[in-house]
Order: structure tokens, then sequence, then C-alpha cells
């Protein structure tokens, strides 16, 4: 990968003067890659990895494996991109294994997620089938390890 990249991806809130230092370049020509590459697309926005649990917030999110039948002559390019445009998908793979698409969800709760999949995502004519899985717990996320309370304390074995 590009190393201006990876830099951006390991910390995006690095100016162009830090990112510079580190790739022995200019300023300039820093700013200018990072404005091409954000003109063709390459880099497609920036966010910040947020702790939930600190933060407060109990949106609850899903893992919905999702089976489809593919459109002659488009595979699953086109259902994929319109399962994709709901409000509630915050991600959607096309994956190998035992189902074609990932599709992760965030919705305010239980009843939410259940009424997504029920009512928009196993009603798409081409969906076969679905199975949801809920996050309950993130130790780590896009490359952050999530440092929870961490006691030096032995769980009891028992038989």
């Amino acid at each position: 990968m590009n190393p201006l990249l990876d830099l951006l991806r390991q910390n995006a809130r690095l100016d162009s003067a830090a990112l510079a230092d580190r790739l022995a370049s200019t300023g300039t020509d820093v700013a200018a890659d990072i404005r091409a590459l954000e003109d063709n697309n390459t880099i497609l926005g920036y966010h910040a990895v947020i702790d939930r649990e600190r933060a407060g917030d109990t949106t609850v999110s899903a893992f919905i494996e999702v089976r489809l039948t593919p459109e002659r002559g488009g595979g699953f390019d086109r259902l994929a991109t319109r399962i994709a445009r709901f409000d509630q998908v915050v991600a959607c793979y096309l994956a190998s294994g035992g189902y074609d698409l990932l599709v992760v969800v965030e919705a305010a709760d239980l009843r939410e997620v259940a009424r997504f999949v029920s009512e928009k995502l196993s009603t798409l004519e081409g969906v076969l089938s679905t199975a949801t899985h809920f996050r309950l717990k993130t130790y780590k996320e896009n490359g952050f390890i999530f440092q929870g309370e961490e006691s030096g304390e032995r769980l009891p074995v028992t038989p």
C-alpha cells in the first residue's frame, strides 16, 4: 500500500507537515497528494474510533449473513448496492463461504434490527436467507485494541 495511506490509516489527524517529516517529503507535496487521493475517491472519508461503552452509546450492532441469488450479467453487485443504501447499514461486504454478503447494521435496539431484517432485508427479491449475530463486546476495531478493566486475578477452573 501507499506509505501516505498507511500513515493516514494509523492516524488521520496528522497534519501535512508531520506526514511530510515521516515521508521525507514537503508539506506542500503531501497536501497535494492527499487532495489528489480525495479527488479520485481513494480516500473516501475520515473517522474516529470510539469506545462506545465509555461514551455511553447503547446502539446495537448486528452482523447479518445474507445468501443471495446472483443476477444474470450482474452477479451480486446490484442487490448488494441496494442493501448498502439502507440507513441502518454501516458496512456491506461480499464474502466467501456459506453466505454471500456480510451486512453490518446499527440500530437503537434489538427490535429495530429485527424489523430491518424482517421488513426490509428479507423481503428483497433475490434474498434467500439471513442469519443475524449481535456484537456483544469489542476487543479490537480498525487496528485499535480496546483496553478493558483487567484484573490480575485468574478465573477459577472447575471440572
